[in-house]
């Protein structure tokens, strides 16, 4: 044990260290909590925890007492950390370790079916990854002219192009860059068809003096939401967040107003109401 080489924050010119666990004995013996962490890629929390439930206890100590694992307690780890990644709770890697009877073979062939299983579950997420990432990339699949053609003279093709500097991080953005990717000239068609339609009877209602928060105007404001829902899943929460920028843009202000005065903020207030009936405070919604 004379060869043991010991190394302390005193030595280091430090604090003493009151916990044992910065020490670092290197010998025979065995490694440390600290070393052993650092070699099995875990915390010494995580260590102390494997200590305490039985799971993996170091086997020695050092003739200044640390604990110490030994070459089998660390082959134990790398068991655990196997077990542990495919899935199977501490309880039963316990059970398997401990039980004097188990095949250690079978128990091999066991881990090998589950990472096939997690690697071919990995390969699909991998594919979804990829198609989203495609999807982003292409986004509508419309020429400039087709838009134009199919939203009508107004439309803008550097609309989109505004749209993704301004969401392109957001979750809702992958979502609309993936369907809208899917979407034939036909698709577009139709949805440009329901929101003119939306659009004539939103305006149409305005005039009429419709109440928001009446049947009448709730009914607008869920086809609103159902129209927005065909880009991105659009909760009520995230509806009255896109009402409030309605009256906040500038542009979109300029846009429903063109097709009925003050037609932007009624409709915040139809949208709003709506989704006070269905649970959501306006004042607080937010973007989920």
């Amino acid at each position: 044990m004379g060869d043991t080489v010991r190394v302390t924050n005193e030595a280091r010119g430090g604090p003493p260290d009151l916990t044992g666990e910065s020490a670092e004995p290197v010998g025979p013996e065995g490694l440390t909590v600290g070393r052993t962490a650092a070699l099995v890629g875990v915390s010494v929390r995580t260590l102390h925890h494997w200590d305490g439930i039985g799971l993996v206890r170091p086997s020695g100590r050092t003739w200044a007492g640390y604990r110490v694992y030994s070459e089998e307690d660390i082959a134990r780890l790398h068991r655990v950390l196997v077990y542990r990644e495919i899935g199977f709770p501490l309880a039963e890697i316990g059970r398997i370790l401990d039980d004097p009877g188990a095949d250690a073979r079978s128990h091999l062939r066991r881990q090998r079916t589950q990472l096939e299983e997690r690697i071919a579950r990995l390969r699909k997420m991998v594919g979804a990854v990829d198609r989203m990432l495609e999807a982003s990339r292409t986004g509508m699949r419309l020429t400039p002219q087709e838009q134009v053609e199919i939203f009508g003279a107004d439309w803008q093709p550097t609309w989109v192009e505004e749209a993704e500097d301004r969401w392109g991080e957001s979750a809702q953005w992958a979502q609309y860059a993936e369907r809208a990717a899917d979407m034939s000239a036909e698709d577009w068609k139709e949805v440009a068809a329901a929101t003119e339609t939306w659009n004539a009877d939103l305006a149409a209602a305005r005039r009429a003096g419709v109440a928001p928060g009446s049947a009448e105007a709730d009914a607008l404001a869920e086809r609103h939401r159902e129209l927005l829902s065909t880009y991105f899943d659009c909760t009520h929460s995230m509806h009255v967040c896109m009402g409030r920028m309605f009256t906040e843009d500038p542009g979109f202000t300029a846009y429903f107003d063109a097709l009925a005065p003050g037609l932007a903020h009624w409709l915040y207030e139809v949208i709003a109401a709506n989704a006070a009936a269905r649970g959501v405070d306006p004042e607080t919604a937010t973007w989920r």
